[in-house]
């Protein structure tokens, strides 16, 4: 064992010190963009249209299986592989979009509460902790029973989910920097606040921001998949992963690919972003790269 760990520790080191699971990362979260970007065109047929002769069809390979329906069709005779595709590009988007608002609504917070301090500091932390209190998925689905299912408030309810993780975590960096000699130098020599942050601080703060990303929209798609679940995500026929989880749990016995596909496909883009921010924080965090 003595002789092992040492053996093992180094190659974890140069597997983490090489560039192959960057690479890995970039190339995985790149096909599925351009998958999602393409999925017009590589579907191969319409998604929303139905074909009840088909209905229930198996995949490719299984006895019944249509011709063309690789993946099988849906209880309306819908392509699964083509629903599949726009749901990624619908699902991704979303993910996109709300983790992005979240970091940042959360970075202006974070950076405002350190660097101000004092009452401003007090009200955002006060506002963190009720955050936090709060079970958020109750107060999503209130809000999108209540708003909609729209685009735009879906992006706003996923966005407001993890606000509070950016700007805990900011507040607590600004303030550990906030005591560091060069900020106490730049404030003696009359930089502004805004300098301090934008010159100083934020570089300081890409690593943790890369992984909180990654962590964000990981569980925004997977918020986003339990709205759609219970039917209050996006509206039909739009489709996204959540929802054909949710429309093909009530024929899982009998045709359980239609939710294996899309559930696979949820995995695949959380697997896919957490790897790639893990790869990331590796490749941005001076602290790491130093040992």
């Amino acid at each position: 064992m003595t002789v092992i760990t040492p053996h093992l520790s180094r190659v974890s080191m140069a597997w983490r010190d090489s560039e192959l699971p960057l690479r890995l990362a970039v190339i995985a979260a790149l096909m599925l963009i351009t998958v999602a970007i393409l999925a017009p065109w590589l579907a191969p047929f319409d998604p929303d249209q139905q074909r009840l002769l088909a209905r229930l069809s198996p995949p490719v390979g299984v006895e019944g299986a249509k011709a063309g329906h690789w993946l099988g069709t849906d209880e309306l005779g819908r392509d699964i592989l083509s629903r599949g595709l726009h749901a990624l590009r619908i699902t991704l988007g979303l993910g996109v979009a709300g983790a992005s608002l979240g970091m940042l609504l959360g970075l202006a917070l974070g950076l405002f509460a350190g660097l101000k301090g004092g009452l401003v500091d007090d009200l955002v932390g006060a506002a963190i902790d009720i955050q936090i209190a709060l079970p958020f998925t109750l107060l999503a689905l209130l809000a999108v029973a209540i708003f909609g299912g729209d685009l735009m408030v879906l992006i706003a309810v996923l966005g407001i989910a993890g606000w509070e993780t950016f700007a805990r975590v900011v507040r607590g960096e600004v303030i550990k920097l906030r005591g560091q000699p060069f900020i106490e130098a730049a404030l003696a020599a009359g930089a502004s606040p805004w300098r301090i942050a934008t010159r100083h601080v934020l570089p300081n703060l890409i690593s943790p921001l890369v992984v909180m990303f990654a962590l964000s929209f990981s569980q925004i798609v997977l918020l986003e998949s339990t709205l759609s679940f219970l039917g209050l995500g996006v509206r039909p026929p739009t489709a996204t992963l959540g929802s054909m989880v949710g429309q093909g749990r009530d024929y899982m016995p009998s045709a359980p690919w239609l939710v294996i596909v899309p559930s696979l496909l949820i995995l695949l883009v959380t697997l896919v972003v957490q790897l790639l921010g893990d790869t990331l924080r590796d490749r941005t965090d001076i602290r790491l790269r130093q040992r």
